[in-house]
């Protein structure tokens, strides 16, 4: 979906949520990620861990060391942090898996955190 394609469907009806790709290296939706914001509508973004490929860039991991945590978490905490209506859903293979991608939510990215993981776009 494109921001245009956006703004023609809310002339139709109300807009819950739109997913689209999106994840630290892949961020084309960004025009549409803040018409989301602008219109407090939830943005899922599919793809949020790049299919793990996002697990071993090197900045994410250096950042994901800092912290002590694995590299995954960063890269759903930097979702977080982007926009309050980024609302990642990353497909857990396991029940360790998924703990482990909710307590990205604990994650506090700090400004020069957030620099270097924008600069990855």
């Amino acid at each position: 979906m494109t921001a245009e394609q956006l703004e023609a469907a809310r002339e139709l009806t109300d807009i819950a949520s739109v997913q689209n790709r999106y994840n630290l290296t892949d961020r084309a939706s960004d025009p549409l990620l803040k018409l989301c914001e602008a219109h407090g509508i939830a943005f899922l973004p599919w793809f949020p861990l790049g299919n793990g490929s996002l697990t071993t860039d090197r900045v994410c991991a250096d950042i994901a060391a800092a912290h002590g945590v694995p590299p995954g978490q960063i890269a759903l905490a930097w979702l977080l942090h982007r926009s309050p209506v980024l609302c990642p859903t990353p497909g857990p293979g396991s029940l360790a898996h998924l703990e482990e991608n909710l307590d990205a939510a604990v994650v506090r990215l700090g400004e020069g955190d957030m620099s270097r993981l924008d600069a990855l776009s």
